[in-house]
């Protein structure tokens, strides 16, 4: 390229890059991002989902950067700092429970729960056939029995002195007999646990008959009454920046092991199959509307966001230097050598 072609080539170059920096600011800018949203939002009209992307591509998606990205162990300590900054804002200190959830939203959530009767039913039953519930019962129907035996009857009230006599009697049988009470307590808890399965039936009868809607219903709302005054700060009152920071990372290691089981992994190809079916074959746009998103939702959101960044990236020399990246390779190229010889 002779020198007059080589600073024609400059020259060009140096009135591209004015050109473009001045197109990305201000109104000019507004009406570039306005008029290709526009464009896309067309488009957007004929092209189909599956004709932009599949399923397998969405799901590879997920797999590498939510399922198996490796996340920096700095991220629970961030996570743990932020919650700290949470639990001590002063907002905690003046918003009360109802002005977050009202008692209607409250009502509406247990109305949905108390249709769930099977579910009650089932976690009633379980926890009456449960081992530790069984000894609870067998361990205070003992206690029960012997107090009741010793102190509480109305034998040992209303006559003076029997309850001492009763409580002597019982000293002096353990000394003449060593293990008496052991053997006592041994042989009531072996007879309590064969009566136990009639009992906790009966008691389970019981429950599903006391626990009707209308019951739980009082409940719960006296509870969420007596409750929604108070401030979160109130609520939060015992758990501190320690154990919400182990809370904290409790989770994110749940997280870690939760999203590379088969279980999260089938829960999402779920969602994901059935998205591509329902407007796999059907216009973007159909997708957006769905969801809410529109042309002025859009750029409202670029005149909020991305124009301020613009004006910083302008400022700071980037977009100068992208354009530049850009365009010298084209006015150093062989076929701009041919065109300005």
């Amino acid at each position: 390229m002779t020198k007059a072609s080589t600073d024609l080539a400059d020259a060009l170059l140096e009135q591209h890059v004015k050109h473009e920096l001045s197109s990305l600011k201000g109104a000019k800018l507004h009406r570039f991002l306005e008029q290709e949203v526009d464009e896309l939002f067309d488009y957007a009209g004929r092209l189909t989902l599956g004709r932009l992307m599949s399923a397998e591509q969405v799901m590879g998606v997920v797999r590498r950067v939510v399922i198996n990205m490796e996340l920096d162990p700095g991220i629970p300590e961030i996570a743990a700092e932020m919650s700290t900054e949470v639990l001590n804002a002063p907002i905690q200190k003046t918003t009360r429970l109802n002005q977050i959830i009202t008692r209607e939203q409250a009502t509406g959530f247990l109305e949905q729960a108390l249709e769930l009767k099977q579910q009650r039913k089932r976690v009633i039953s379980e926890i009456m056939t449960h081992p530790v519930y069984q000894e609870l019962v067998s361990n205070l129907v003992y206690q029960g029995v012997v107090n009741y035996l010793y102190e509480d009857n109305m034998i040992t009230k209303s006559v003076p002195g029997v309850g001492s006599m009763m409580k002597f009697g019982k000293r002096m049988a353990n000394k003449a007999v060593p293990g008496l009470d052991e053997s006592f307590e041994r042989r009531f808890k072996a007879w309590l646990s064969d009566s136990l399965p009639g009992l906790i039936a009966r008691s389970e009868q019981f429950l599903h008959k006391s626990l009707s809607d209308d019951e739980l219903r009082d409940s719960v709302m006296a509870v969420w009454v007596s409750l929604e005054d108070h401030t979160i700060a109130e609520l939060q009152d015992g758990l501190g920046d320690i154990q919400l920071q182990e809370f904290v990372v409790l989770g994110y290691e749940f997280w870690l092991q939760f999203r590379q089981t088969p279980y999260f992994d089938g829960c999402v190809e779920a969602v994901v199959t059935h998205l591509f079916e329902l407007y796999g074959d059907r216009p973007v746009l159909d997708l957006l509307n769905d969801v809410g998103v529109n042309r002025k939702l859009v750029m409202s959101e670029l005149d909020a966001l991305v124009l301020p960044v613009v004006d910083v990236l302008r400022e700071e020399g980037y977009l100068e230097a992208l354009i530049r990246r850009r365009l010298t390779p084209f006015y150093k190229s062989a076929a701009a050598r041919k065109l300005l010889s």
